[in-house]
């Protein structure tokens, strides 16, 4: 099951509209949806204080379901609550930068290098993606582009065949997301290259040449690490 894409559609394009036979979710998860979705393409940039009252009027809902989805966001490290005064937008640090680099760099190179030789299945599953993701840039969907570059690495890691990697690497996707789309608003110019840079991994895969792909993941993966000291190439 393609997780990734399936969190690309539903990333990308409004919920539909409920009718007669079609049920709403849950209120929590409505909240929780909406909240985590302004956060992921920074419609709810960090540093921005979310309230109960704001947060019921926007999705239609009464405060108790807020609460409740408000706290599921607070385990996962996108806000912080602060008692009678509401829920402030974490911002993506230096640190988590560094975590997530390094993580992504340890997965991303042992499973670049088991999956060569490529299949032809996967060769044209990144070849979409990269189709997909050049439509993206060139329509100026910024959000779309950064999940589509998430599911272009993810293919790559669950061609490995570890299912115990994949679900790490599935635990990293929302921390990826944010950092991708902040990425593209700061350094706009910088899609441009990943799309190289993602052509070049393709280009490896299909000479068979497992170094040379490992080498492009971890130069493509390490660019990330310079935000953490600073610093951009």
């Amino acid at each position: 099951m393609r997780t990734c894409c399936i969190y690309a559609v539903r990333m990308s394009s409004a919920p539909p509209a409920a009718t007669a036979t079609t049920r709403q979710p849950p209120a929590a998860d409505r909240v929780y949806d909406h909240v985590k979705q302004g956060v992921l393409e920074r419609h709810y940039e960090g540093g921005t204080l979310l309230t109960e009252g704001e947060l019921a009027e926007a999705v239609g809902v009464s405060r108790t379901p807020v609460r409740e989805a408000l706290l599921r966001l607070q385990v996962e490290g996108l806000i912080k609550l602060y008692p009678k005064k509401g829920a402030l937008v974490l911002p993506v640090s230096a640190q988590e930068i560094a975590d997530v680099v390094e993580t992504r760099q340890l997965v991303e190179e042992h499973a670049a290098r088991k999956a060569v030789p490529a299949s032809p299945q996967l060769i044209a599953r990144l070849e979409e993606l990269l189709a997909q993701q050049k439509e993206q840039a060139a329509a100026g969907d910024l959000a779309g582009a950064a999940v589509t570059d998430r599911c272009f690495h993810a293919e790559i890691v669950r061609s490995a065949g570890n299912e115990i990697l994949s679900r790490l690497y599935d635990q990293l996707r929302d921390r990826q997301l944010r950092m991708g789309v902040a990425v593209m608003h700061a350094h706009p110019d910088r899609i441009t290259k990943t799309l190289t840079e993602h052509e070049q991994i393709l280009d490896a895969l299909r000479s068979g040449d497992a170094e040379a792909v490992v080498g492009i993941v971890h130069g493509h993966v390490e660019w990330f690490s310079h935000l953490a000291r600073g610093e951009v190439r």
